[in-house]
């Protein structure tokens, strides 16, 4: 459980570096430079990647819970949702963009809310509460660079980016319920539709 804590801490760590130390990334660039500072942000997000799923999946099975077979219907219906704001945040702003205004951290809070749901071991609920915990500290800290005017909220571009939100999202969730999810964590969403 010390590597799945440590994994969660690091990987959450690298991620709220602008919320935590706010001057540093910019301090890090203008002695790196641009490109040099995303290459040890991305080496520092994919190490801390790997020790959280290492530690995952040797984390001992401790139940605290066992959720009704109902909530994995509710989390699978979320997900739907939680697709659709995730890829909305890698386009230009549509609808859902602007009304969001940041789909990204949205579609965190709904995936790990909805995997809460769904899963009962602790290491899963470790996993799961810092992400949506992360979620939320990290929306309200948004809010106010956004108040404060050192952020700028998203300007609408076209509704037709919320179309592609939709589509793309809908299927990568289709392919996560038949069996991505199921090849890539070793489990499926719903049991009954383990192929």
């Amino acid at each position: 459980m010390a590597i799945l804590i440590l994994g969660i801490i690091l990987f959450l760590g690298v991620h709220s570096i602008r919320l935590a130390a706010p001057g540093f990334r910019r301090s890090m660039v203008e002695k790196m430079g641009e490109g040099p500072w995303r290459g040890v942000y991305s080496a520092a997000s994919l190490v801390s990647l790997v020790i959280l799923i290492w530690g995952f999946a040797v984390a001992p099975v401790i139940n605290v819970w066992f959720p009704p077979e109902f909530m994995s219907h509710i989390t699978v219906l979320l997900m739907l949702f939680a697709m659709i704001c995730f890829i909305a945040s890698l386009m230009p702003a549509g609808h859902i963009q602007t009304k969001t205004k940041h789909p990204m951290v949205l579609s965190v809070k709904i995936w790990a809310f909805a995997h809460l749901l769904a899963n009962g071991d602790l290491a899963s609920i470790l996993l799961f509460v810092a992400f949506l915990a992360w979620g939320v500290v990290m929306r309200i800290a948004l809010k106010k660079r956004w108040r404060r005017g050192e952020l700028m909220l998203p300007s609408f571009v076209s509704a037709r980016y919320d179309v592609i939100a939709v589509v793309v999202g809908v299927v990568v969730w289709a392919a996560l319920l038949l069996k991505l999810h199921e090849l890539l964590i070793g489990v499926a969403p719903i049991p009954a539709m383990s192929l």
